[in-house]
């Protein structure tokens, strides 16, 4: 049987220790491609190589063509092995859909009308409209005029966000932060900082807890189902999790993520973000089309997701991911963005629409409460350089975001 070699990308992505984890597990040869000049916790990892190509935050036709040309140099030295392309975190997504594919590569992840589904907010709340989820109410606005309005209808908090997964602005890449607004004087506040460069979602803001659906599409349907719930966030004004815990999907649910999986045409992984809200009622968030930030909770059910798209990936009649169920009640923590966690809780809020923000201490008390057998992101026991670079570039990225 050949050899496969698969190329990860970016290495900076949170999930990509598990994810090389996973396909290294399964036999696999793992390399990766990373930005340019930017540390990571996956280079000092002993089971990949990483390879640089320019970031596309510099220049996104320059990363393109580095990336085009990186596989070209792995194809030459290919003898016969086969060659996977897998995107981890929505830019490396947006490359790898747009990048031309020689004969012996394969893509595991989205292309075509999935790619833009996986990178296109507004095509997501249409479709989860569609199957039936709940969506709090939206509008797409390009100009400060169409915000305004939308707000004079609906009633505040609102919260704005990109449109595009991979925003673009005068052919940069550009960053778009998000805004929560309580009330008038926050939103023109948004409005000044937004400045009108990117296409915004404007949307209803709804408070409570996130949870997500997970699973494996095949041509025969959904398999390897599972959820989560998040304990805490990094930063609890929104972001992903420092803390979760694994649980069933109801039947309920399953229906509307089968459907709104099926009518895509989606394989392979993917990751469908809900928030339940105090009366129980849960709302469509988004979808991540390539591996999301809890991969390690997953992993630790022995739900080998990354292993599993690839295989699917490489051949649809796979039955990878067929018998297996989920362990409902698992935790698992990230210790940097736990440390961020209570970083952000003493800073506070910073919009009247957070009316319940944790206390510090009772922060503190959950997060030193560490019960036996919660599991780790990003530990393994014979690669543990890793999980101290991950502890150590968690906080100083984030503390060097928040100095900027």
């Amino acid at each position: 049987m050949p050899q496969t070699r698969v190329l990860v990308g970016f290495a900076e992505a949170l999930s990509a220790p598990e994810v090389v984890w996973s396909l290294v597990d399964a036999g696999f040869q793992v390399v990766a491609f990373a930005r340019k000049g930017r540390a990571s916790a996956l280079r000092y990892s002993r089971h990949v190589v990483c390879h640089e190509i320019c970031a596309p935050e510099k220049d996104l036709q320059a990363s393109l063509s580095d990336l085009h040309s990186l596989m070209g140099s792995l194809s030459a030295q290919a003898d016969g092995t086969r060659l996977i392309l897998f995107p981890l975190d929505d830019k490396a997504l947006w490359l790898c859909s747009k990048v031309q594919l020689e004969s012996r590569w394969i893509l595991a992840g989205p292309r075509g009308a999935c790619a833009e589904l996986a990178l296109d907010k507004n095509l997501q709340v249409e479709a989860a409209r569609d199957a039936g989820f709940n969506v709090p109410k939206w509008l797409l606005v390009r100009t400060a005029k169409e915000l305004f309005d939308f707000c004079a209808v609906e009633s505040y908090p609102v919260i704005l966000k990109a449109i595009d997964c991979v925003p673009t602005y005068q052919g940069r890449l550009y960053s778009c932060p998000k805004w929560i607004c309580a009330n008038r004087v926050e939103l023109e506040r948004a409005v000044g900082e937004w400045g009108e460069r990117v296409p915004l979602l404007a949307q209803k803001f709804i408070t409570g807890v996130g949870e997500g659906v997970f699973g494996l599409a095949a041509p025969n349907g959904i398999r390897a189902w599972s959820g989560h719930r998040r304990l805490r966030m990094m930063n609890p004004q929104g972001s992903g999790s420092s803390a979760c815990v694994s649980q069933p999907v109801p039947q309920d649910l399953r229906s509307k993520v089968e459907g709104f999986i099926t009518k895509a045409g989606w394989r392979g992984l993917f990751m469908i973000e809900l928030l339940r809200d105090d009366s129980g009622n849960v709302w469509f968030v988004e979808l991540n089309g390539r591996p999301w930030g809890s991969m390690a909770l997953c992993r630790r059910q022995r739900l080998e997701y990354p292993a599993w798209h690839v295989d699917l990936a490489m051949d649809e009649q796979s039955r990878v991911g067929s018998e297996v169920s989920d362990g409902p009640g698992v935790v698992c923590r990230h210790a940097g963005r736990e440390f961020m966690h209570l970083l952000f809780v003493l800073r506070g809020a910073k919009s009247n629409a957070l009316s319940k923000w944790p206390s510090f201490w009772k922060a503190i008390g959950d997060v030193v409460h560490i019960h036996r057998g919660d599991g780790l992101y990003n530990w393994r026991s014979d690669d543990p350089k890793v999980f101290f670079a991950d502890f150590y570039f968690t906080i100083h990225d984030n503390l060097f975001k928040a100095r900027n």
